[in-house]
């Protein structure tokens, strides 16, 4: 690694290792030489008397075998990419020189393996969503009974349960699994389509035989492993397909940065907390804090996946009739920056959710805090139950209520409201009661049952097509928190 030049944190210091190679040039430039050998194999299938057996076999030989140098100082002179990289395997392959991208354009082997880089990179995020989705259902499933305080403008308001709020993350979680696993699904090979995708050039090649061309673009395409080629494109493939699957991952990261924010929310209330190791450093001068820097990380890098794809919106509305090349540059950093985004954000929540630790007791104790108040209502119907006056016991309680919370707001005390209940004579005809009413789980309403419907019913058959990835999991290398 050079120290003396900028170098993106996204792979120095954050991406696993396998996404960063995709993403390489060594995987780009080696994924070049493979399109144009499997080009050449389907040409000469195809009855091209130039190509011969020494060409095709030279090109196999060295589809790895990269001169960096030649290529760098062949495009300062061309100022051409693909210009030069095909020089260079020329120089690799002389058998092939001659016949090496022969009918092709630029985008033949720019934009197909961009799609490759696509794929390969949607099929190392989608089983880290799955297992992400595994590991939160595990905990939610933990945790469905516990009752917490739940808030609502950050406010206290009606309690849930840890394991129904760990469901709403859940939830999202899984619609971007949806929306993912679709964007790879729906991706479609360039093919072989020419300078502004007529396909003229193969047409020539072939005497005219327009089977023969339709045959050249289906065997490219089979031997990418894509099962089907767009029918249609101008010199690119659409640049919507950009826009499709980076919004997919943008709307990831819009879950990744709710998730992480609430899990700051609950750090600061002492309820539940990221893994913490022993010899972590939370603060340089504040030597007790236990900062949530993982999800703070989640939540920065989740900003910047989230911009990413305004990028794709302004190239895809921006591309001139058959195409222009202000694409070019922005792509280059777009795509790729999403990919390890999205990456990286998925190993961090894979780390904090296979080590997120819940403090019950002090959940308990900011329910103790408020859960008198939103009991009011059940002491006011037992008292009638019990033959009280409604309007009567609803003064009553009034009253007290306001004594307890002056206690809280204005002397920083507990909220007494339930001992002051006990000391009534008012409240004597139920004071047998008070406990069975104030059970929190009474309050929790159909939390529980609701998050065992959710991951059965949801989760679960979401989850089945995985089962293998989810076996491995990820691995703890990639994971760089």
């Amino acid at each position: 690694m050079s120290h003396d030049r900028y170098s993106s944190p996204l792979t120095s210091r954050y991406a696993s290792q396998e996404m960063a190679y995709n993403f390489s040039d060594d995987k780009k430039f080696s994924t070049w030489r493979q399109l144009w050998l499997n080009l050449a194999t389907a040409e000469k299938q195809l009855g091209l008397k130039d190509i011969t057996d020494e060409a095709i076999e030279q090109m196999k030989a060295n589809l790895k075998n990269i001169d960096y140098a030649v290529a760098a100082a062949e495009e300062k002179r061309r100022r051409h990419d693909v210009m030069a990289h095909v020089h260079t395997f020329g120089v690799a392959a002389p058998a092939a020189a001659g016949i090496i991208h022969a009918g092709a354009t630029s985008c033949y082997v720019t934009d197909n393996s961009e799609l490759i880089m696509m794929r390969d990179g949607l099929d190392i995020l989608i089983p880290k969503l799955a297992s992400v989705n595994a590991k939160l259902a595990k905990f939610a499933t933990e945790y469905k009974d516990l009752p917490t305080l739940g808030f609502t403008h950050f406010q206290p308001a009606q309690l849930t349960t840890v394991g129904k709020r760990a469901c709403l993350w859940l939830q999202e979680l899984l619609m971007d699994l949806r929306n993912i696993s679709r964007a790879r699904e729906d991706l479609r090979f360039r093919g072989v389509k020419g300078t502004t995708g007529t396909q003229a050039s193969f047409l020539a090649l072939f005497d005219g035989d327009h089977s023969k061309v339709e045959q050249l673009d289906e065997l490219v395409t089979e031997a990418a492993g894509f099962p089907s080629a767009f029918l249609v494109t101008g010199q690119t493939y659409t640049r919507k397909v950009d826009l499709d699957v980076l919004s997919a991952l943008s709307s990831f990261g819009a879950t990744a940065h709710k998730i992480a924010t609430d899990i700051r929310l609950l750090a600061h209330l002492k309820e539940i907390e990221e893994p913490f190791e022993k010899d972590q450093i939370g603060s340089s001068a504040m030597a007790y804090k236990r900062n949530p820097m993982r999800s703070e990380r989640v939540c920065s890098l989740a900003r910047h996946l989230m911009t990413l794809v305004g990028n794709t919106h302004q190239t895809a509305a921006t591309q001139w009739l058959e195409r222009t090349l202000d694409d070019s540059a922005n792509r280059r950093i777009t795509i790729p920056e999403a990919f390890l985004t999205a990456d990286i954000l998925l190993s961090l929540l894979q780390n904090i959710f296979d080590g997120m630790v819940v403090y019950p007791k002090v959940i308990g104790r900011r329910i103790a805090q408020e859960l008198p108040f939103m009991a009011t209502e059940n002491i006011i119907m037992a008292m009638i139950k019990a033959g009280g006056d409604r309007q009567a016991c609803h003064e009553e309680i009034r009253v007290l209520s306001h004594q307890a919370a002056a206690k809280v707001k204005q002397e920083g005390l507990d909220n007494d409201l339930i001992d002051r209940i006990r000391a009534s004579e008012y409240f004597q005809p139920i004071i047998g009661q008070l406990d069975s009413l104030l059970d929190p789980k009474t309050f929790t309403g159909r939390a529980s049952q609701q998050v065992d419907r959710f991951i059965q019913q949801e989760v679960t058959p979401a989850l089945a097509k995985y089962q293998e990835a989810l076996s491995k999991g990820v691995k703890q290398e990639d994971i760089n928190v």
